[in-house]
C-alpha cells in the first residue's frame, strides 16, 4: 500500500506464501520510508528485512525466545542499519503481565544456564514451580 507519507507492508495469517514473498521483496527494495506490520505467528519462517531500522514489539508473546527471534528478522547477512527495538506495553494489562512472565523467565534461564557465573547459581523449585503451574 501506497501512502504520501510512507510505505507500507502487511504479512498476517491471511496472507499466502506467495503474496509473502512479493510484500517482503517490495520493502527490501523500496527506497521510501516504510512500515511493515508482521504477526509473530505468520512471521516466523523465511522473513529477512535487513532494510528495516527499527523493530516495534506491539503484542508481547508469552515466549521471549519467539520475539527475540521477530527481532533477528532485521540482524541478517546484509544489515548495514543500526537497528532500534523497541517494545510499547501498556501498563494494567494482560500484556503487562504476559511481560513480567517472559522476565521472570529470562532471569530463571539466566540461574540455571549461564556457565559465565556458575558458582553463582542458585535453583529455587518454588520459582520454577510457578512457572510451570
Amino acid at each position: 500500500t501506497k501512502s504520501s507519507d510512507f510505505y507500507t507492508e502487511r504479512i498476517d495469517g491471511s496472507v499466502s506464501s506467495k503474496a509473502r514473498m512479493t510484500a517482503i521483496d517490495r520493502f527490501q527494495e523500496s527506497d521510501s520510508a516504510g512500515v511493515f506490520l508482521v504477526s509473530l505467528k505468520a512471521g516466523g519462517v523465511g522473513i529477512n528485512l535487513t532494510a528495516a531500522d527499527y523493530v516495534i514489539h506491539l503484542d508481547p508473546w508469552w515466549n521471549p525466545a519467539i520475539e527475540s527471534q521477530a527481532t533477528d528478522r532485521v540482524h541478517r547477512l546484509g544489515q548495514k542499519n543500526k537497528v532500534i527495538v523497541y517494545k510499547l506495553i501498556t501498563e494494567g494489562t494482560i500484556e503487562e503481565k504476559i511481560q513480567d512472565l517472559q522476565e521472570s523467565k529470562r532471569q530463571l534461564l539466566s540461574e540455571i544456564i549461564d556457565i559465565d557465573s556458575a558458582a553463582d547459581k542458585t535453583l529455587n523449585f518454588e520459582e520454577i514451580k510457578q512457572l510451570l503451574v
